[in-house]
């Protein structure tokens, strides 16, 4: 267990050093697309440092809002939330702000910018099919991603894209709208502008999409070590595999929080996709009980 969460980790890393220098590139792209004597490379930089802020404070609030997820006290389900405290304190995390869904779909996911100012939702489906060991596994894998900072860094990958899509959109715009007054040797970079902003978009979603199923794989990991029950948590994705995960409120961009993807359809392969395969991550969680 503890090799596949420091590998995770190493992945991360890579996968999220990848991921700004490909914002820098983009941002020095759209500077020179611009003549390079703008200093929109420096106030790129700038803007996409306080949008990542902003969306860093408010994430969690409009995660959880957009979901419909309703705070809840210990009278309210006795079972859920002994769950979540008995877990938090294995983990040595204050105990989260607890909250449920009402959707049939079972999923649940976390949110909360650190583990002071975190919070733990599920959805009435998982509780109605769930037994408890297979509810803590859950329960353990969404404090895995609290414990781990993942909510943070999945929030700054988010931003990321936005800032890339931003751009990308307004220098889709100053080519439609912007006639032929361009300067010979800038032409390079007009036609390299454009280029970038077709693919920029495409590229930094993969970006933020392998970041996204990296995390998963990690907290999977930390929820099989706390539990040290990884068997909990795998007949727990069995259930959901056969069950179905999509809720009824659909929202992409809150959809890589959730413990399995809460979309519904497919996409090409996996490739667009927020979560790994559940199959894969049956098998990786009893490949970590059979060495454990």
């Amino acid at each position: 267990m503890y090799s596949e969460i420091a590998a995770n980790k190493r992945k991360t890393v890579l996968v999220m050093a990848v991921f700004l220098a490909f914002v820098t590139l983009i941002i020095w792209i759209f500077d020179k697309y611009l003549g390079g004597s703008t200093g929109v490379f420096y106030g790129g930089l700038i803007g996409a440092a306080i949008y990542t802020v902003v969306t860093y404070y408010t994430g969690s609030r409009l995660a959880l809002a957009v979901n419909g997820a309703k705070q809840i006290q210990k009278r309210d389900n006795q079972r859920l939330w002994r769950t979540v405290e008995n877990l938090a304190i294995t983990d040595g995390l204050p105990m989260p702000k607890v909250y449920i869904m009402n959707d049939p779909a079972p999923n649940a996911f976390a949110t909360g910018r650190d583990p002071r100012h975190s919070a733990v939702c599920v959805t009435s489906g998982l509780l109605e099919v769930m037994a408890d060991d297979e509810l803590q596994g859950v329960i353990a894998h969404e404090l895995g991603h609290v414990k781990n900072y993942d909510i943070r860094v999945c929030m700054v990958a988010f931003a990321l894209t936005a800032v890339i899509s931003l751009l990308a959109d307004i220098m889709i715009r100053i080519a439609w709208f912007g006639g032929n007054d361009r300067e010979e040797g800038n032409t390079a970079f007009f036609v390299l502008g454009i280029v970038a902003a077709i693919l920029a978009p495409i590229i930094a979603s993969l970006i933020q999409l392998a970041v996204s199923r990296q995390r998963e794989y990690l907290a999977d990991a930390t929820g099989a070590l706390t539990t040290r029950y990884p068997e909990g948590l795998a007949s727990a994705l069995e259930k959901i595999k056969q069950t179905g995960s999509a809720t009824k409120r659909q929202n992409t961009a809150t959809a890589h929080l959730f413990f399995a993807n809460p979309l519904k359809g497919h996409s090409l392969a996996g490739l667009f996709s927020t979560h790994p395969p559940i199959d894969d991550r049956i098998k990786r969680l009893r490949s970590m009980g059979r060495h454990a």
